[in-house]
């Protein structure tokens, strides 16, 4: 897969498997922009990684439900580096609870993140695409949003909404040669689920077939696939990472 030439902005990208996403995309030639909501330390850290890689690169302080700061974030890309040609949704929370026990506050904001984000980032994607007449908008869910889950409903909603947001995009924008795709992880080793127990692991890798949980690098390379020209011809596509979890 070569990305040269490629300009892309990772939303949630100074960590987790944004991060991972960011740097696979940099290793592979394209210049990176990633997103972050306050860990300024961090971002800085992944920008000069990815310059590391002799690419560009940009952070961006910006909450993703920010709609005006979604267009001045990629209005500012386009200025500086000429275009937009891969956007990856990626920013997210979760807040966890039983609907019993769920409060509205954990409900909108965990549908506000996750969701309307998605909304902000391409909407304003899709004037500087639409322009160059072609792009990849890659919308990171989970397998929660196919199969649900027991004490995220907040977060499946949010994530099977992606899901029809994506397809529904994919359709409107075909035309342009814009495609959109969504990449549906499972269980993967990341700093915001490295607070599990063992006990609660272990039952997840028994639900698994492959038997383990995946790591970052593992959803980022098909990012990287999705946001190359070798899948040029795939949009409104659901693709799972999860070992099987959700077959």
């Amino acid at each position: 897969m070569d990305l040269k030439g490629k300009n892309c902005l990772v939303t949630g990208g100074s960590r987790g498997i944004g991060k991972s996403i960011a740097l696979t995309l940099a290793k592979l030639g394209a210049n990176v922009a990633i997103t972050y909501a306050r860990s300024v330390d961090a971002a800085k850290e992944v920008v000069n990684e990815i310059e590391a890689l002799g690419v560009k690169g940009i952070s961006f302080q910006a909450d993703a439900v920010k709609f005006d700061r979604a267009e001045e974030v990629i209005g500012e890309i386009v200025e500086k580096w000429g275009s937009l040609d891969v956007l990856v949704n990626n920013a997210g929370i979760t807040k966890d609870n039983l609907i019993l026990r769920m409060d509205e506050q954990a409900w909108d904001d965990v549908i506000t993140t996750n969701l309307k984000s998605i909304f902000n980032y391409s909407k304003a994607a899709t004037k500087p695409m639409m322009r160059a007449r072609g792009g990849s908008v890659i919308n990171i869910s989970s397998v929660v949003g196919i199969s649900g889950n027991a004490g995220q409903s907040n977060y499946a909603a949010s994530k099977a909404g992606i899901i029809g947001f994506t397809k529904s995009f994919a359709k409107e924008l075909a035309s342009r040669n814009i495609r959109a795709n969504v990449v549906a992880p499972g269980y993967i080793l990341t700093e915001m689920t490295g607070n599990l127990n063992e006990k609660v692991l272990e039952a997840i890798k028994q639900e698994t077939p492959l038997g383990r949980a995946g790591e970052p690098e593992e959803i980022s390379n098909v990012v990287a696939f999705l946001a190359s020209d070798l899948s040029s011809y795939i949009t409104g596509e659901v693709i799972r990472v999860d070992g099987g979890m959700a077959m």
